[in-house]
């Protein structure tokens, strides 16, 4: 039975997983985010998702690796996590009042699967008085997170409406992510919690 291991240090990527209630651990990956201007977001989340895989891996090679990447896009410019409160702030007026799509990307790595998707969804946000965003900037929550908000946390005042996988909003599109680890290729090998049977049927299936 082959070892699973999340290449991240996300807090909530981490719980997504512990929720399924997998038997896995994480590994951190120190990677280069950067990427080429212009990029496609679908490019962008499926490359640094491959990249943050691929370094753990190197160094596991008999595991099943997952990577993940999240970025928020808007008018076509691509936000990543804010720098600062003055940027925080940019973004969370950029989104007021407005849609934008997140992006999520995840890379799965073995020796006998190397395959990258992508989720989008669409978010909505209220109009957010200049009082809303500095209260929620001080909050601390922005820095951390892609847009500048966590849609599982105090950031999900801001929303107003979704369309799509609210988990990749959050960071980790589970549902699509096990689905992924249990095609044929992959079966048996992953120690799947048996309360996941019901869900995800049975091995011969």
């Amino acid at each position: 039975m082959q070892d699973l291991i999340l290449a991240s240090s996300s807090p909530r990527r981490k719980e997504l997983l512990e929720n399924l209630r997998l038997n896995f651990v994480t590994s951190s990956s120190d990677v280069d985010e950067s990427f080429e201007p212009g990029l496609p977001p679908v490019d962008v989340v499926q490359e640094l998702a491959y990249r943050k895989a691929a370094a753990v891996y190197k160094d596991n090679t008999a595991a099943y690796v997952i990577g993940s990447d999240t970025v928020v896009s808007v008018d076509g410019e691509i936000l990543g996590k804010p720098e600062n409160e003055t940027h925080a702030i940019e973004m969370l007026k950029l989104l007021s009042g407005r849609k934008h799509y997140v992006y999520t990307g995840v890379a799965i790595l073995s020796s006998n699967i190397s395959t990258t998707f992508f989720e989008k969804t669409e978010v909505m946000f209220w109009e957010l008085s200049d009082e809303e965003i500095n209260w929620y900037v001080q909050s601390g929550e922005p820095f951390d997170k892609a847009g500048g908000y966590g849609i599982q946390g105090l950031g999900s005042m801001l929303v107003r409406e979704i369309s799509g996988d609210y988990f990749a909003v959050v960071g980790l599109p589970v549902s699509r992510t096990i689905r992924e680890l249990k095609r044929p290729v992959t079966r048996c090998l992953i120690n799947f919690s048996t309360s996941l049977t019901p869900i995800l049927g049975r091995e011969n299936e």
